[in-house]
Parts: structure tokens; sequence; C-alpha cells
């Protein structure tokens, strides 16, 4: 929202009013926070001090390398639920906080970040920066911070009925020349979001748009610190948009508070940001081999599901996990949690027959909070209070998705305890994971939940943090604390904790693949370390070559799912089932062969990344590279942990340009060496694509025949030692994400230890091998 008509007007219909002094300084005696009363306009005189307004800043040092701050209007308004379930696992002590005072300024330290208020000549003027003064990191100067009303009132009278009125806070923190600006949850516009205005506002609008699923009050900067807006409510931005140096955040209401973030890596933010809203939950190593779905609206039955799997078996396309979606149920009964008897006159049979024959190996079905009231369900649940009501006392109905739907109120614990009973059911049926799907058109106009004090608005983007721990921890109360896995859509702040999360519907176009990078990097970029796609697009019937080449970038994604719309993904039904080599079925059992032979390697990472709170992948390029500028820029590659670079590529014909940082990498496939930095060309077949090794790795690789996810990581592995110097080190997890041992390179350049290594392993130096060798080691 913006609250001028460029430089020197006021927008039409507001009336911003501006922090202009600090007039007083209060210091905690804590010594950990300082508040800042600060009038409207310069007090130079007493009787300035009437008839105008004044806004509190209070500025905290909540934990070292971490600065808050809040800016109230009216300390009397009420700040109601639901508020960001803040530090799981605890709240750091603060070790490293002290106030100190000049003439001129007052200082708080917070470990490495520092804020500095200016106490001379009436100015408003605060700066943040490193503690050790190395680098200053942004600053809130001259009309920075203030409220403002809407629609503009003509007499300070009119303000003593505010319901009259709309109320803002807001802030505009300095954007440096040069400084790029990233995250704010997954958005598929520009990665770099400076010239962006945008609204935090969970919507169910596609991926081609400025709406988002998954709206994350995050922001990444590339000059080493993060902003964490703490407010599920909505929240407008703009970045670079109203004042092309300022970031201005807006919230209706009498507070706004954020957090600042000190890295000073990017990768130190984010293992920061998530001590305040939680760590990645772990996802079994099963979850990372290939989902396939039976897509939306295409008819199926048990026999169309029987005859895919068996399809794919054929072709040698291990399938882990089979997913049914929506039509699992009746039409008009969204959700019951009950299969339709005609399609599926036995489904708990059917599943436990489906894995006894090894087609596959779990199986996950569609879910949404909603209920439609065509299903007998809906007067069980409308009467038992467990559906949103108006306030009246009405049933939230409407006809938007499923006819005369109610909407699960999860404030309501006794509705929660009968939608995990139904999830159970389902368990009991040999349901293994939980497609958790909507939950973004939460209304706030004329409804009441069954928690009366909570705001209808935060409510909005706040019941994607209900929705998926509801039923995730469900998960977890069946299959155990690391066994359960969602695949989720919408999301905010926090629900990170309840993987895993991917990108909605997009198109079968490669402006669409496209658009899904960049939606995946900006989410990875607030702390979600497993995301996914919709290979081949949701929406439309793919060409081959687009199907080709989004199976080779969906399976370096985390975790890979076929799933369309209104036409099915097995392989055989987009190309007419060509047997070549480089038809659909031989290029979908390459990619996914390769994603088993990489799981000693990816399954370690993700468990790296969980603990340090980052993307497993998508991992955009500054996480690892920020030193470098382009880094910050670069939206059309990824890389997958640390040590592996990927670039999908966009065009029929293999053509595709890419960017290598600083250092020595080795193409995977043909263990061509190329010397960064750089940006390079290269044209590849759909059996390839830029997948480049990062030197000084140690990466272990599975067998040559292993088709499989889920193995003994550690036995008849090849070690792959990619130009690494002595000390280069690299864990080995088992199936469980337990570490099992850490291979390290010697002053010799050999392996210092391999006691757990089992079966014939061997060895290969810069590069790996391209033939089978039987066990053999190689020290070329």
């Amino acid at each position: 929202m913006k609250f001028r008509d460029g430089m020197w007007l006021v927008a039409e219909g507001k009336r911003p009013e501006y922090a202009e002094d600090v007039y007083s300084i209060t210091q905690h005696p804590a010594g950990s926070a300082i508040s800042l009363l600060c009038p409207t306009k310069k007090i130079l005189q007493r009787s300035d001090s009437l008839n105008l307004p004044t806004l509190t800043i209070d500025i905290r040092a909540p934990f070292d390398g971490v600065i808050s701050v809040e800016t109230t209007h009216w300390l009397g308004a009420l700040n109601p639920a639901p508020h960001f379930d803040l530090y799981p696992a605890g709240k750091p002590e603060s070790s490293d906080t002290k106030i100190t005072q000049t003439d001129s300024a007052v200082t708080l330290k917070s470990g490495s970040i520092s804020a500095t208020v200016k106490t001379s000549d009436h100015e408003f003027d605060i700066r943040f920066h490193a503690t050790d003064g190395s680098k200053e990191l942004t600053s809130l100067l001259n009309r920075s911070v203030g409220f403002a009303y809407s629609p503009a009132p003509s007499s300070p009278i009119q303000t003593g009925d505010i319901s009259k009125f709309q109320h803002y806070i807001f802030t505009q923190t300095t954007l440096s020349v040069g400084e790029s600006v990233h995250g704010l949850g997954e958005r598929f516009g520009a990665f770099n979001k400076v010239g962006q205005a945008i609204t935090l506002w969970n919507s169910d609008g596609g991926t081609s748009s400025d709406q988002a699923y998954k709206n994350i009050p995050f922001w990444m900067s590339s000059r080493g610190y993060g902003i964490f807006i703490d407010t599920p409510d909505e929240v407008e931005l703009e970045v670079g948009s109203e004042r092309c140096c300022r970031v201005q955040m807006s919230v209706e209401g009498q507070r706004l508070k954020w957090y600042i973030i000190h890295g000073p890596t990017p990768k130190e933010v984010l293992q920061k940001y998530s001590i305040l809203t939680g760590k990645p939950g772990k996802v079994p190593s099963w979850s990372y081999g290939l989902w396939l779905s039976t897509s939306f609206t295409t008819n199926y039955d048990k026999a169309t599901v029987n005859s895919f799997l068996e399809g794919m078996k054929a072709r040698d396309i291990p399938v882990e996990v089979f997913h049914f979606d929506c039509f699992w149920m009746r039409a008009f009964h969204w959700c019951d949690f009950a299969f339709d008897t005609e399609m599926f006159p036995d489904p708990k049979g059917q599943i436990q027959r489906l894995k006894a024959s090894g087609l596959v190996k779990k199986v996950c079905v569609w879910i949404n909070p909603y209920l439609a009231q065509a299903s007998p369900v809906f007067k069980h649940a409308a009467s038992n209070g467990y559906l949103l009501k108006r306030k009246n006392g009405d049933i939230f109905q409407w006809d938007l998705w499923q006819t005369g739907m109610g909407i699960i109120d999860f404030t309501n614990p006794k509705a929660c305890e009968w939608f995990v009973s139904c999830l159970q059911g389902l368990f009991d049926k040999g349901v293994d994971a939980i497609k958790t799907d909507f939950g973004e058109r939460i209304p706030t106009i004329d409804v009441e939940w069954f928690d009366s004090s909570l705001s209808p608005s935060k409510m909005h983007n706040y019941y994607a943090f209900i929705y998926n721990k509801v039923v995730y921890e469900a998960l977890q109360d069946r299959f155990g604390e690391n066994e359960a896995v969602l695949f989720a859509r919408t999301a905010t702040a926090g629900t990170q904790r309840f993987p895993l999360q991917w990108g909605g519907d997009c198109e079968s176009t490669p402006e669409a693949m496209a658009e899904s990078v960049r939606g995946g990097l900006s989410l990875g970029l607030c702390g979600y370390a497993f995301w996914s796609v919709d290979i081949g697009g949701f929406e439309g019937y793919p060409p081959p070559w687009i199907y080709k080449r989004w199976v080779a970038f969906g399976l370096l994604c985390s975790h890979s799912r076929l799933h369309g719309s209104n036409s099915f993904r097995v392989p055989w039904t987009v190309d007419e089932d060509d047997k070549t080599d480089q038809g659909c079925s031989k290029i979908l059992a390459k990619w996914t062969a390769l994603k088993a032979r990489l799981m000693p390697y990816i399954f370690a990472q993700a468990q790296k990344a969980v603990r340090e709170g980052l993307p497993l992948s998508l991992r955009a390029m500054c996480l690892e590279f920020p030193d470098d500028p382009t880094s910050w820029f670069l939206d059309r590659q990824f890389m997958f942990g640390e040590s592996l670079l990927v670039a999908p590529i966009f065009e029929e014909s293999g053509e595709v340009e890419f960017y290598l940082p600083k250092g020595r990498w080795t193409n995977f496939f043909t263990n061509k060496m190329e010397d960064g930095p750089g940006w390079f060309k290269e044209t590849h077949k759909f059996d390839t694509l830029p997948l480049y090794v990062r030197e000084n790795t140690i990466l272990v690789l599975g067998k040559w025949h292993e088709t499989r996810t889920v193995y003994d990581y550690s036995k008849g592995v090849e070690v792959c030692l990619y130009h690494t110097t002595p000390g280069t080190k690299t864990a080995l997890v088992d199936a469980e994400g337990d570490e099992i041992g850490v291979l390290e390179v010697g002053e010799d350049g050999h392996l210092v230890d391999q006691e757990f290594l089992e079966g014939a392993w061997h060895v290969t130096k810069n590069g790996r091998s391209t033939i089978k060798t039987g066990g053999k080691a190689i020290e070329g």
C-alpha cells in the first residue's frame, strides 16, 4: 500500500503521520531493551507537546544476533490472537547484550548486531549495523516510521470514532545501492523483489500471478540480514516501489513488530530465523522416491490404478508412493473421508495387495479442510460445532469449490479430535501420507471462530499453520516422529515444521516451469527444506519434450511427483509409448535411477538441512556463494544440497545457459572440468542437463544398478573425490537418517576412515566411474 503520491504529495484518501523526533529514551533495567517516545513533529518548546500523536518504538535484543522493533500508536488497543508460535524449541539466552550511551546516541547491542539511535538535533535516525562497525545493514530515517488513516480525517475529533477509519502502521527500512531482496514465500515473479508491491495474503491463484499459496512474512537481503514481520495478518510491502531506496511494510492496526536478523551469511540468517519460527521436520527416506498420482479430474478406478503401477514396473520405473487424488471420494462429498465404493469397493484390501505385490511401498490420499453439504457427514459436523460459523450462528457456507461447503474450525479442540479420528480411519486402511490441499480461501468477513477471541483477519493466513499441524501430528502419532509426510499447498511462517510442501497448480509450459523454479527458490529462502512440483505441469497436456525436461528438473527437487489435472502423467500416455532411449518412459526411468543412486548424498544433506534450517532443494545459489554478486540474481538454476549445481533446461532444442561460481566444477555425466566464475552454454538431449559437482566434494553414490530409494547407503557404494584437499569431509547416514560415520580425506589424498563402508565399495578421483567397475578401486 502506498501512502504517498511520489516524493511530494500524500496519496489520495490517506493521512500519514511520521515519527519526526526521538523525545525520550527509556532503558530497561535488564539492559536488553530501549523504548523511544517519538512525536510526530519536532519538539522545540513545551507547547509543541500538545495536540499531536506520538509513536512508541520498542527496540529489544531477544537473543544474540537478532533485534526486534515494535512500533505502536495507541498502546491500549487489543492485540488479539492468533500469534505465530515462536521459539518452538525454546528461546536461547541472550549472553551478549549491552546498552551504551554517548552525548549524541544510544546503542543497543545484541551479539553481532547493534541498533544506534541518534539523540541530538531532533533528528529521527536509527541505524542497524554490525557490532564490530564493519557494515551498516539498514536504517530508519526521516519519514520512515509512522501511521496513516484512510480516509483522511478533516479534524482530529473525528478519530474519536475509529470505526469509521482504517488505521495502518508502517515502517520503511533503507534499501542500499545494489541491495536485493528475496523470499516472502513461494513467489512466482521476479526472484529479486525490488520494484514489486507484494501483499502477504494466502490465495488460490495458481503459479502465474502475483498471488501466492504460501505467503511468508520473511525476506532475505543481500547485505547480510533478514527481516521477519511478526504477524499472521495481511502485510503489504512496497519493495523499492513507493520509495526506490526503501522497503516499506504496513499492516492495518495499532502496532507492527518485526525482527532484524544478522548473519552475516545468509545461511546464518536462516539458522537464526529457524530459532524463531522452527526448524523443518524430518521426512523418511522412502519419501524421496518417485510419487505417482491418479491426476485430478481424470477417470480412474481400481483397474486404472493397477494398470498404471504394472506399466511402471514393466518399464523399470519404481514407484515409491502412489497418490489417490480427489475422486477417491464421491463427487459433491469432499471431504468426508469415505472411499467411493463403486470405484474402490475394497480400498483396504486393494492397498494391501498393491503393497504386497511390490508395485508400490506407500500410499497417499488427497484431503482438504472443507466439507460439502451433500455428504451426510456435514450434518454431524455442523450439529457438533465442528464448522466455522457466521456471527449470527449460521454455518459459513458457499458454493465455491464444493457445493454448500463448510470449513473445519480447527480452533475447536473437539473438531480437531473428530478430524484426527477420520484420518485414523484412513491410516487403518493402509494410507501412509496425506496431501493437505487448499486452506487458502479462509473468509474474514462476518465469521466467528469457536475461539471467539481470535482475529478473523489473522486467521486467514494462520489457518494454514493449524490445518497442517493437526494432520502432521496425527501422522506422527501413528507412524513415528520422523515418519510423517504431508504434501501441503498452503503455508505461513512456521509451517516448515510440517513438511513437505509442493508448488501448486502450474501450467504445462516452459514458462510455468521457470515460474515454479522461482517459487521454489523463494520459498527455500524462507527456511523450507523440502519442496516439490507437479512434474509435467498440472494444467494442460504437456508435449513430450516439456514432460521430459520437467522430469529432469523434478527428479532433482527434494521430492518428485507425477501429477496432472485432466490428463495422466504416466509416461506412455504422453508420447504414445515411444520405446526409444529418448522416449518419455526411458527418460523417466533414467532420472529415477539417478536419484536413487544419489540417495547417500541426498539423505545426508537432508539431515544437515533440517539441523540448520536450510533448503535441501531448491537451494538458491546465493546461500552457497553469497560473496558472488551474480548469485543473487540466478533464478534458472539451483543447488541440490551444498555440492550439486543443477540448471534445468527450458528449450526443446536442449540449449541452456548457466553460471558457475568461482572454483573448479566437474560435469557429473562426462567428468569434464570447468573453472568458474563464468557463463557457459551447452546443448543436451533429454537424459542429461547441466549437473555439476563442486570442488572439495566427497560424493557417495549407490550401486550402478540401484533403483530403490531405501537401501544400505554404506554398502557397495562409489566414493567420488572431486578435487578434494586434505581435511575435506562428508557424513554418511543410514536409511533412518542416523549418522554412521564421516569420510575424510587425509594428508596423502586418500580416505582416512573407511571402516563403516561395507561390501565392494570403491573410490574414484576427480570424477565418477562412467563404466560399471564391479567394485574395482579406481584411483585415476
